[in-house]
């Protein structure tokens, strides 16, 4: 079974900055867009940035023009570099991707990572 794997969570000063990394345990045959979520303790989970394979990106509001989402198409990467972070970022960041795993395949179906920690914090 195929799973997202991210890395690269911590515990950071307000200001500071953090890079995540993620990608399929195994092979894909496909992946379509990739993206960033978080969820913080009592609220729902939100959209933090996305991409396509084409390389369009979409932001959410809370973070624009401080985060910015790249991917790795040969490496089947997605990454999001997080600047100027600030205590209200601290959350569980969850990677999400649509991916066929077989040629077969007639749909993209969505995974998602277990989620990692970024903690935001003097």
């Amino acid at each position: 079974q195929v799973q997202l794997v991210e890395s690269g969570g911590g515990l950071v000063q307000p200001g500071g900055s953090l890079r995540l990394s993620c990608a399929p345990s195994g092979n894909v045959f496909s992946i379509s867009a990739m993206g960033w979520y978080r969820q913080a303790p009592g609220k729902q989970r939100e959209l933090v940035a996305s991409i396509t394979s084409g390389g369009s990106t979409n932001y959410g509001d809370s973070v624009n023009g401080r985060f910015t989402i790249s991917r790795d198409n040969a490496k089947n990467t997605v990454f999001l570099q997080m600047s100027s972070l600030q205590p209200e970022d601290t959350a569980v960041y969850y990677c999400n991707a649509n991916m066929k795993r077989w040629p077969s395949n007639p749909y993209y179906s969505s995974y998602w990572g277990q989620g990692t920690q970024v903690t935001v914090s003097s």
